[in-house]
């Protein structure tokens, strides 16, 4: 089978397209022919060795996986041969085959097409997982959410605004903030021409949102968090900026308020039953309509280099997807 490989860490063009052995699942484990697989922002850190794992060389990146099931292991049970799935995997996701964990791997709705299935398991389950779980989000709070243009940001701005909340958009274009309104933001912030914290506190009355959502870090998370409410949230979720902050903690003395980690990869691992309950939910609302994932292109298996530099060079809106 063909597959994209990073034999050394680096930038995207020093990935190779090249023919590979087919895996074999093993008794718990489904090899699916992958039919999309998405693009997202951890997939960039990950081939130049920067993100919180480092997977042993070589290998083929790619985790957001939607596909036909081609071969299960003797202990799987909820899927066969011939069934369409979508799911997430640590790896391998940039080939034409991948093998998955039971547990990770789900019957694809009959109404979701292969790159919608594609672009959904990692933006959403994120950010469903930051707001329900770990900041738990109430109705008539204030959520704002920096790079809410991107996949997991549009995603939180999407869900903010389906469970109740009054939604801040924060981005570094007018041409982002503009999708991020059709996506249910009540307000939006330009943080290139306007002053984040400032901003904030205006249009929270002086209070301060009470739900941070930030994959972005770098210069903006202490400013995010100087806008924050008393007893306030505030979730980690990425640095696509490439700067951890290194934040003043009085400040949260000051405010009541909490830093929250959020980590879905882990906690899908670590709970996988709360993670089903979580995906059957999103899923709900997805066959509802209420969920409508934003596919900014679509890419040929050798173009993933190309796509991983679109992502790098902040130029996404919303997904991008590689097809086979």
């Amino acid at each position: 089978m063909k597959a994209i490989v990073c034999e050394k860490y680096g930038p995207p063009s020093d990935l190779v397209l090249k023919d590979v052995d087919s895996p074999k699942p093993t008794a718990k484990q489904i090899l699916v022919s992958v039919k999309a697989c998405g693009v997202n922002f951890p997939d960039t850190l990950i081939i130049q060795g920067l993100y919180q794992f480092k997977p042993d060389l070589p290998f083929t990146p790619g985790s957001d996986i939607a596909g036909v099931v081609k071969e299960v292991g003797e202990d799987i049970t909820h899927l066969k041969v011939g069934d369409e799935v979508f799911g997430f995997a640590m790896s391998g996701g940039f080939a034409e085959e991948v093998l998955m964990d039971g547990k990770s791997c789900f019957p694809k709705p009959p109404n979701m097409d292969f790159p919608i299935a594609a672009s959904f398991m990692m933006a959403y389950g994120t950010s469903h997982h930051a707001l329900k779980d770990r900041a738990k989000l109430k109705e008539g709070e204030t959520l704002l959410v920096l790079g809410a243009s991107g996949g997991v940001g549009l995603a939180a701005v999407e869900l903010g605004k389906l469970m109740g909340a009054t939604v801040i958009a924060a981005a570094s274009t007018d041409e982002k903030l503009e999708l991020c309104k059709e996506y249910g933001a009540d307000a939006t912030i330009n943080y290139t021409t306007e002053d984040l914290k400032t901003k904030i506190k205006a249009l929270t009355n002086g209070k301060g949102a009470d739900v941070i959502y930030d994959p972005v870090g770098g210069d903006y998370s202490e400013a995010a968090l100087r806008a924050t409410a008393w007893e306030g949230r505030f979730l980690v979720v990425g640095f696509a900026a490439g700067d951890i902050p290194k934040i003043p903690l009085n400040l949260t003395l000051l405010k009541g308020c909490q830093i929250v980690g959020v980590f879905w990869g882990a906690f899908a691992t670590k709970f996988p039953n709360k993670n089903i309950q979580n995906i059957m939910e999103l899923m709900q609302w997805y066959t509802e309509g209420k969920l409508k994932p934003h596919l900014h292109g679509v890419y040929a298996l050798e173009d993933a280099p190309k796509a991983l530099e679109e992502m790098m060079n902040r130029k996404v809106r919303g997904k991008i997807v590689i097809k086979n």
